[in-house]
């Protein structure tokens, strides 16, 4: 792999005393942005991991759902070296990714919302990051993440 990823060393997703209880993965070129949003994140029991740029980012997702451990949200930053935050949430749509990606950029006018939802963005959330607006967002998607796993668990073949 090309670039940087950081695994915290605790895997909280499965504490039932926690907030989030999932695993995140934050594609982020800013290592300051990455250790904000990860205490955020860790702060709610939320097991995190960091890619430095979109490829690496699209390699993690991918090797987790390929290992059955897929990520219940991909925090995606637009614009990132390599391969940005578009290119990677198309490259990992047109794999059939289909978990929860959440667009992070500071451009917040409507076109580049749509231009997030278009690559195939679930949502999107600008910068600075709002603490209590991230952490809303990735509980409510890693609880529909959650309930889909359950159900696929329950009508296996």
């Amino acid at each position: 792999m090309k670039g940087q990823f950081f695994m915290n060393h605790k895997d909280r997703s499965n504490d039932q005393n926690s907030l989030l209880n999932c695993r995140v993965l934050i594609a982020e070129d800013s290592i300051d942005n990455q250790r904000i949003i990860s205490h955020y994140l860790e702060k709610e029991s939320a097991a995190v991991i960091t890619a430095d740029n979109g490829e690496i980012a699209v390699e993690l997702a991918l090797k987790a759902r390929e290992n059955n451990i897929p990520f219940h949200v991909i925090l995606m930053d637009i614009e990132m070296p390599v391969l940005d935050g578009y290119k990677a949430t198309k490259k990992l749509r047109q794999a059939d990714y289909t978990g929860r990606i959440i667009a992070h950029t500071a451009h917040t006018d409507t076109h580049s919302r749509k231009k997030c939802l278009d690559a195939g963005c679930d949502d999107y959330i600008s910068k600075p990051i709002n603490q209590q607006s991230l952490v809303s967002k990735i509980a409510r998607y890693a609880m529909q993440e959650k309930q889909n796993e359950l159900f696929d668990q329950i009508f296996k073949d």
